[in-house]
């Protein structure tokens, strides 16, 4: 176990503990979990890079972690009406949708590069960034955050969803593409 492997998975086992302080309006410190884990992500990667310390567990592990945390922080703001509903939705169809895709290459026998698309990383930046600007008020101690007049959290809401549909269907085109070179299901 590397030390960027033990910052993600402590990344990892933050999921419960966000969802456990939303779901007991603690927003304020979820708040700065949430952005502890973000400099968790950006301390691991750094380490990995800079001490050549990327592993085949780190490839897989950090991408699950980023999700499970953003999955679960998504589930239950939403669960509280600090988020809408039907992004929320979205989301988690979007990573199951992924997740089933990467089970599905497995189950083809098809060996399957942890290369992220470029809109996809956007859309994983957008998602970061949304539920510390709905959680900010809370920990920070101030009004809804704007952005040259407009609702900052507003303006994630429709940024995330126009990422997260490019996204997927960049998934899909992918696993199009995987599924013709294959012959498809026999």
């Amino acid at each position: 176990m590397s030390i960027p492997n033990t910052i993600t998975l402590g990344r990892l086992l933050c999921a419960p503990l966000a969802v456990y302080l939303i779901l007991a309006g603690e927003l304020g410190w979820t708040f700065w979990l949430c952005m502890a884990a973000g400099a968790s992500d950006a301390l691991d990667g750094a380490i990995a890079r800079m001490f050549r310390a990327r592993t085949a567990l780190g490839a897989y592990l950090d991408p699950i972690a980023d999700k499970v945390l953003l999955v679960s922080v998504y589930v239950a703001l939403g669960n509280v009406g600090q988020l809408p509903l039907w992004l929320v939705i979205l989301v988690v169809f979007r990573d199951l949708m992924i997740v089933g895709a990467v089970l599905l290459a497995y189950t083809l026998k098809e060996s399957l590069a942890m290369q992220p698309l470029g809109i996809s990383k956007l859309n994983t930046a957008v998602q970061l960034v949304l539920p510390v600007a709905v959680l900010a008020p809370h920990g920070l101690d101030y009004t809804q955050p704007v952005f040259y007049g407009y609702d900052l959290v507003r303006l994630l809401v429709w940024l995330c969803t126009v990422t997260t549909v490019a996204s997927g269907l960049a998934y899909l085109g992918r696993g199009r593409i995987l599924f013709d070179r294959t012959g498809g299901l026999k």
